[in-house]
């Protein structure tokens, strides 16, 4: 990976996050699901990757592909125990989560995983991506899966949601 966190559009003087996050966003999805249901938890995604995100959206806007394999190194270079792989193609950047730092964290202790929580990575990251002309596939999840960001005029295929495992 890199050390370059530049990439990343908010300021963290830690060398990685903190993992305990991840059992906040696990409660926080379910409390949105059993609160407003689906479509809710929905909604809940598309806004934060069209506002939380902004700033990302922007910088790939700007920046294209590259910007997009940047910002996806250095996100997982500053998550604990990530481990993944960010390829650059003429078309497409390739994101190889072999193991998920969120999936890992949950598990490790012992928390009952949101059956869609790897949904959110094609979700939040179509979002994200939408306003650049790009949009994401997901494939797998549940502690490992492939996100391929490309152009939107590109794609032709929709996002199947059974190519993103339930978690457990």
């Amino acid at each position: 990976m890199t050390e370059d966190r530049n990439a990343l559009p908010y300021t963290d003087t830690k060398p990685v996050g903190a993992a305990d996050f991840y059992t906040a966003i696990n409660a926080t999805f379910r409390f949105i699901f059993n609160r407003f249901g689906r479509d809710g938890l929905l909604r809940y995604w598309h806004e934060l990757g069209t506002r939380y995100y902004a700033p990302v959206s922007q910088q790939w806007s700007k920046g294209g592909l590259q910007s997009v394999a940047e910002y996806w190194r250095a996100f997982f270079d500053a998550e604990p125990n990530a481990e993944a792989e960010v390829s650059l193609h003429a078309n497409e950047v390739c994101v190889v989560v072999t193991t998920c730092p969120a999936i890992r964290h949950l598990r490790a202790q012992a928390r009952e995983i949101m059956p869609t929580f790897c949904q959110q990575c094609y979700f939040v990251s179509d979002a994200m991506a939408e306003p650049a002309g790009m949009t994401v596939r997901v494939k797998g999840g549940n502690g490992s899966c492939v996100q391929r960001f490309i152009k939107r005029s590109d794609c032709s295929a929709a996002q199947n949601i059974e190519d993103i495992a339930t978690a457990s």
